[in-house]
């Protein structure tokens, strides 16, 4: 007898998110040269189950949007806008990646910084685009999770924790003149270490007055509040060259002051001791014992010789 098998529906359902594919095969039928030697039942390939990913992408390209009615739908210019963020945050999250080690962000990110926090404020802003349309709602507002606004927070706290803005000029747009020339300093005294690698000893004597200057402006900025990020790992990697690689000492010219008012707090107690026992011995006073009367018999011997 043939092994007849009446299939009456197959019915395969794949969940891709809202989208969901409904795939009907009826009356199929299933003959003995459609087994398996071990007696297994081969799936027409219409039926078979979807394991490959490739094959998954014929299921899952439907689009999302077309469920929706056109009102709940995103406007075409705010998904313009929506994917140039999207371009703008990877190539600014590219750059601080790239640079993060020695740490060069300020001085070769602010211009991917800038682009993103453009198109994030002309989103974010009630500003109305072509058709009268602002994307504030649709894109910043529209669910609890607001991921626009997390992605672009996230970033602008390293921004702002690097404090790249002291090192770029007023409209963010160039390196301030004070980063500039101490970039150029550093590269001065990076030069002299380079030279005098292999004698450390000259090294520490001829690279001393370029090595000073650096430190100077590096004050000078640190008081001007004109330092950012790029600039304290520059100069700490260069201090460590200095004194850990290379062993070069430099006395601080504030030195002298520091032990001139150290050795006076050291004395001071003594000095406030022995300004108190001065003090006190003046204050002394001695005691005056005051002649006393003579007796009234003497006065009268001395009045009867008178007389």
């Amino acid at each position: 007898m043939d092994l007849l098998t009446k299939c009456t529906y197959v019915v395969s359902c794949l969940f891709a998110g809202w989208a969901i594919t409904f795939i009907t095969v009826a009356n199929c039928s299933v003959y003995p040269s459609d087994m398996s030697v071990d007696g297994a039942i081969e799936l027409p390939s219409a039926v078979k189950p979807v394991s490959e990913a490739s094959s998954l992408g014929s299921f899952y390209s439907l689009s999302l949007s077309s469920t929706f009615p056109e009102d709940l739908e995103v406007d075409e210019y705010c998904v313009k806008l929506l994917r140039i963020y999207g371009q703008r945050y990877v190539a600014y999250a590219n750059c601080l990646v790239s640079y993060a080690r020695p740490v060069k962000i300020c001085q070769n990110c602010y211009t991917y910084f800038n682009s993103l926090n453009e198109i994030y404020t002309n989103i974010s802003s009630d500003q109305v685009g072509t058709g009268n349309v602002s994307c504030h709602d649709s894109l910043m507002r529209s669910d609890r999770l607001m991921l626009l606004f997390t992605l672009f927070n996230n970033l602008d706290e390293i921004w702002i924790s690097a404090e790249c803005e002291q090192c770029l000029t007023k409209d963010h747009e160039a390196l301030s003149n004070d980063t500039v020339y101490f970039m150029a300093t550093l590269n001065q005294s990076l030069s002299c270490f380079e030279q005098y690698q292999r004698n450390h000893s000259e090294l520490c004597k001829d690279c001393k007055a370029s090595y000073k200057r650096l430190n100077v402006l590096y004050g000078k900025m640190e008081k001007n509040q004109t330092l950012c990020i790029d600039i304290e790992d520059a100069m700490n990697m260069t201090r460590q060259l200095w004194s850990k690689n290379y062993g070069c000492l430099m006395p601080r010219e504030e030195t002298v002051p520091v032990i001139a008012v150290s050795s006076f707090m050291l004395f001071l107690p003594i000095i406030f001791y022995l300004s108190s026992f001065l003090h006190s011995e003046q204050k002394k006073r001695k005691l005056i014992h005051p002649n006393r009367a003579k007796s009234s018999s003497s006065l009268m011997n001395i009045q009867d010789k008178f007389s």
